[in-house]
């Protein structure tokens, strides 16, 4: 009994020196220690032994038992330090090393130039007006002097959903939706900033693309008023040395109508690539509220008068930042966008 003792305890002592990692540390646990293990079996046949023999078998069983236990214990230990050593030698930061950089995003350029936009006339007291994108052919044409069959209806190639429905060529009926729910109220100072739609592709214009729309209605208003309104949106969007331009020009929906330009920024004025050498760039048009128009939205043409302007968005961010392809804005080229 005494051998199979001490051939158990040879036989452990061997067995967890061998021992890597914790499934096997705890089967050698099993294999010695456990119900079924040597050791067990080893005390349980201690029923055969004389009452003489007993006393040290048990003793020598005892001191076999807690000398496996405490092999078991430095062994446990040992192998928890070397796991905990790998996993920190492969979670281990050099911190020495540059960080991470986290990127931010900002505004792209239209939103930024209609956000500006937007702030200079709520500077001057207008208020901001919107309407759908899917529009009435009343509102969008003949509220504005645009009767069917027209062919002034020509200068805006259209997306008809129905006879009688299609997407906004413009945000100018804002302005006749704005004023039908105002009337007889008085001053009206709105812009109406939005998507409108035509059918048109190339380097600088889209199918979709947005604008800002204007109306003004007071009594005595006088294009004075239009052209002082538009002199101080133009030095405060490209510069206090900024000098306008009009050139009469024709809209169904405005009489006298005209054309709006800026002096190049690039050149001064004096003629550049930018400005094809004339000095000028085009940048919105404008006018006088027609009559029919007024009349139309419940006005007395003879009481009020009013003006109105449009802009296209791109074509001010175009100007703004000399960007030559308008298709370059919706592209969504982050090599172009982080510019800005």
């Amino acid at each position: 009994m005494e051998e199979k003792l001490n051939a158990i305890l040879s036989d452990a002592r061997e067995a967890l020196a061998k021992t890597d990692n914790l499934d096997e540390l705890n089967g050698v646990r099993v294999r010695y220690l456990g119900k079924k293990g040597s050791l067990t079996t080893v005390l349980r046949g201690m029923g055969g032994l004389t009452p003489e023999e007993r006393p040290k078998v048990g003793q020598l069983a005892n001191e076999v038992r807690t000398e496996i236990e405490s092999i078991l214990e430095q062994r446990l230990a040992e192998i928890k330090r070397k796991v905990k050593a790998i996993k920190l030698a492969g979670e281990k930061i050099d911190v020495t090393l540059p960080g991470t950089p986290f990127l931010t995003g900002h505004k792209h350029p239209l939103s930024a130039v209609q956000e500006e936009i937007e702030n200079i006339f709520l500077g001057m007291g207008y208020s901001i007006e919107e309407g759908p994108e899917i529009e009435m052919d009343y509102y969008n044409f003949e509220a504005l002097n645009l009767p069917k069959d027209h062919p002034a209806r020509d200068m805006q190639d259209s997306f008809f959903i129905s006879p009688e429905v299609l997407l906004r060529t413009h945000t100018s009926p804002v302005q006749v939706r704005t004023m039908e729910r105002t009337v007889p109220h008085l001053p009206v100072r709105i812009i109406a900033p939005g998507k409108v739609y035509r059918r048109d592709d190339d380097a600088t214009h889209s199918p979709m693309f947005h604008q800002v729309e204007g109306l003004v209605i007071d009594k005595r208003i006088t294009f004075g008023d239009l052209k002082g309104t538009l002199q101080v949106f133009a030095e405060k969007m490209f510069g206090a040395k900024t000098r306008t331009r009009f050139r009469p020009s024709y809209f169904p929906f405005t009489e006298p109508s005209a054309e709006v330009d800026i002096s190049c920024g690039m050149c001064d004025g004096k003629g550049c690539r930018v400005c094809s050498h004339t000095g000028w760039l085009e940048i919105l048009g404008c006018g006088m509220v027609h009559p029919r128009v007024l009349e139309m939205s419940g006005y007395n043409s003879e009481d009020v008068t009013g003006f109105a302007f449009g802009m296209g968005i791109e074509r001010i961010a175009m100007l703004k930042y000399d960007i030559d392809d308008m298709r370059l804005l919706f592209d969504n080229d982050l090599r172009f966008l982080a510019q800005f």
